[in-house]
């Protein structure tokens, strides 16, 4: 596992309120994003949370993002692969740094980041207890074998979706269930931004499993 050590990522950190939850959270965010875009969404999915937030280092007409594309939905696979091998060892390190070692780690991801969130739980089974994807597309065309057996995965789709391939989110519940993950597919009436919806969703979810 590659990784340039904690600071190789810019990056925000905070520890779990005392009456927090156990989990940590990764916040992956969407292209043109960085470290601060999801910190209210999770503040309002997971109160009293830690999260890990770091800022996509791939630049596209200078906007933040995880992996490079060779055009609009044609991901550069071989680049997605590298930085997700680079994020997995980020991560590790961050769990050294601020001591959460022993404590699991859920990603949410958003769009771009949701991709990231996918492959790197098919790619790093070991670094992630599960994730929240919101807008998520299938990160890579013949999907690789992982074994993740007692992940808990939650994919918000928007049924009127511009930037997401019809029957993704469908194909990448039944790719993650069939390595063994424990999948909920939520399909809410909107495009590709978040709605309230989505939010009171994913919030009932992640307080059954954090």
């Amino acid at each position: 596992m590659v990784s340039d050590g904690i600071d190789s990522f810019a990056h925000r950190f905070e520890p779990a309120a005392p009456d927090g939850p156990r989990t940590v959270l990764l916040l992956l965010h969407g292209t043109g994003g960085d470290e601060n875009d999801l910190v209210q969404l999770a503040g309002m999915l997971a109160p009293g949370a830690a999260y890990l937030s770091p800022r996509g280092k791939v630049r596209e007409s200078g906007m933040p993002r995880w992996f490079r594309r060779i055009a609009e939905g044609v991901f550069d696979e071989d680049d997605l692969r590298a930085r997700a091998e680079e994020l997995a060892g980020f991560v590790v390190a961050a769990a050294q740094r601020y001591r959460f070692e022993e404590r699991p780690v859920l990603a949410i991801g958003f769009s771009n980041g949701a991709n990231m969130a996918s492959a790197l739980m098919l790619l790093h089974p070991e670094v992630l207890a599960g994730g929240v994807l919101l807008r998520a597309m299938l990160p890579f065309r013949e999907m690789p074998a992982a074994d993740l057996s007692g992940r808990a995965v939650w994919i918000g789709a928007g049924s009127e979706d511009p930037m997401v391939p019809d029957g993704h989110p469908q194909r990448l519940a039944d790719a993650l269930r069939g390595c063994g993950a424990d999948v909920t597919l939520h399909l809410a009436p909107a495009g590709h931004g978040l709605t309230l919806q989505d939010v009171e969703a994913a919030r009932g979810w992640l307080a059954l499993h954090l």
